[in-house]
């Protein structure tokens, strides 16, 4: 069945390990939650933008700028297993009226820590949602990456099948490529790097704590690998470049000086 409505959910907490309350750190004199939500709203494909938190004072902030809040347990362990505890009123909150159909709803999950996030790039996920037949279970962004970070651990690196599937997530660079020097692996083929925001099918996101544990996920610290273990076909587009994440001081600093 083909998507008919879409909706944001932005997770986000203030106990963040490396720069703590960083959701709030003011950038161009605006928190950069209210960013993230702000620039989510500028998508044409989306019936609401709704942040999903454990904190009260977010809740009390994000209803002062007008968005919808869910509240969710402090125990929540990633940002998809945070939205996926709401799944039902997040679907509700994309129909709106009626009731919610599962396998006809894609739920966006955008980071709080990306105040720079391309609003087009969400209209993008809805379209290839509605474009694809079957519709997957996942469609995220992925973009091609230069010579000097295939090999940054840092950056998350996606293995594609020939028709997009992700076959594979990584922090190494994948594919090894055999009897080549590693500093011109990347004259071999394309290295493809992953934006880190997921696009879920209503009803995978609603069963995501029915996933069984998955060890490469444990091993590489990556939440999408649960998806892979358990069979689910994660679709991926191509998209000019990545959205700035922060997570470090430095890269707040950055983040102030493209504003």
């Amino acid at each position: 069945m083909a998507i008919q409505q879409a909706v944001v959910a932005v997770p986000a907490r203030l106990q963040s390990s490396r720069l703590p309350n960083k959701v709030l750190a003011e950038i161009g004199g605006k928190p950069m939650i209210q960013r993230v939500l702000e620039r989510c709203r500028e998508a044409s494909t989306v019936q609401a933008v709704v942040l999903c938190t454990d904190s009260s004072q977010l809740q009390q902030l994000a209803e002062g700028w007008g968005f919808p809040v869910l509240m969710t347990s402090p125990d929540c362990s990633s940002g998809s297993e945070r939205i996926a505890s709401v799944a039902d009123q997040l679907m509700a909150l994309a129909w709106r009226e009626g009731l919610a159909v599962a396998e006809q709803t894609a739920v966006i999950n955008v980071q709080g820590d990306q105040p720079f996030i391309d609003p087009a790039v969400i209209d993008a996920m809805v379209a290839e949602f509605q474009r694809l037949d079957p519709v997957p279970a996942v469609v995220t962004p992925v973009y091609g990456l230069s010579p000097e970070t295939i090999h940054n651990p840092n950056v998350v690196k996606t293995l594609l099948a020939h028709d997009g599937r992700a076959l594979y997530f990584s922090r190494s660079a994948i594919p090894h490529v055999r009897d080549v020097d590693p500093t011109d692996w990347h004259r071999h083929t394309i290295y493809w790097g992953h934006v880190g925001m997921y696009g879920f099918r209503g009803d995978v996101l609603a069963a995501w704590d029915q996933l069984p544990a998955s060890p490469l996920e444990d091993l590489e610290r990556l939440e999408q690998l649960r998806l892979i273990e358990a069979g689910h076909t994660i679709a991926t587009f191509p998209v000019a470049g990545t959205s700035l994440s922060v997570d470090t001081a430095e890269q707040l600093e950055q983040a102030r000086s493209m504003v």
